[in-house]
């Protein structure tokens, strides 16, 4: 059975509890993701343990965001981890995606454009007028020809997005939560079903799957309501 295209963000209190998480999942899903609290506390040794023995991918989001020179050591630092992805912030402009990219080639780097966190009002105040769509475009065009070969955008611009960079780039969306869940601290948000039919490749999905009594079959309900979806749309399979 092939593991369903989701990213599940171990956003765990301590290491034994993400690992644990990471052992419920993976017969399920395509990747874990592990974040900056989790890495920063732990360090690299957080990847081998989340990694198991089951070969599962490792989504490193560290969402680096510096000079170029800076982020290309940062990112060549965390290439020998062999995470499968790692996010670098596409407003940190072309030459800092660059020097991501070339500092890590054999990581799929994605640019993340504009945070799902963030609504219109909270864009207008930091001096990006106009609805989020038109940032998250102009910063996934600029990180795609920088040499992104991925991009994190929130699933109500996954469309757009991919009607902008072709099917070539693996489109990643946070942001994602099962019709009834709660939106926690999302403001742009979908289901999974209609972030996948609208064009996204990996979807991250925490809080639903590991806030649950039992993180191994919600992310299994989960997948199995995708692999549905997916074979419709024709994701299913695809390498991310």
């Amino acid at each position: 059975m092939i593991p369903a295209p989701i990213a599940v963000a171990l956003d765990a209190p301590d290491l034994e509890t993400a690992a644990r998480w990471a052992s419920l999942v993976t017969p399920h899903v395509s990747t874990v993701k592990i974040g900056l609290e989790l890495y920063l506390r732990y360090g690299p040794d957080v990847v081998a343990s989340v990694r198991g023995a089951s070969g599962v991918q490792v989504f490193l989001d560290l969402k680096l965001h510096d000079i170029p020179n800076t982020v290309a050591g940062a990112a060549r630092s965390v290439a020998r981890l062999k995470p499968a992805i790692l996010t670098v912030h596409a407003a940190g402009g072309p030459a800092m995606v660059r020097a991501a990219v070339e500092a890590a080639p054999a990581t799929r780097i994605a640019a993340v454009t504009v945070l799902t966190s963030l609504s219109e009002a909270d864009l207008e105040r930091a001096g990006i007028a106009g609805p989020p769509g038109d940032a998250v475009r102009r910063l996934a065009l600029l990180a795609v020809e920088a040499g992104a070969r991925a991009l994190v955008c929130s699933p109500q611009e996954v469309a757009a997005v991919r009607s902008e960079v072709g099917p070539d780039i693996t489109l990643i969306t946070p942001g994602v939560r099962p019709a009834g869940a709660d939106t926690q601290d999302q403001a742009r948000v979908a289901t999974p079903e209609r972030a996948l039919a609208d064009g996204a490749d990996l979807l991250v999905i925490g809080r639903p799957i590991t806030g649950a009594a039992d993180p191994g079959a919600a992310a299994a309900g989960i997948a199995a309501a995708l692999r549905r979806i997916a074979g419709t749309v024709g994701t299913a399979g695809r390498s991310v």
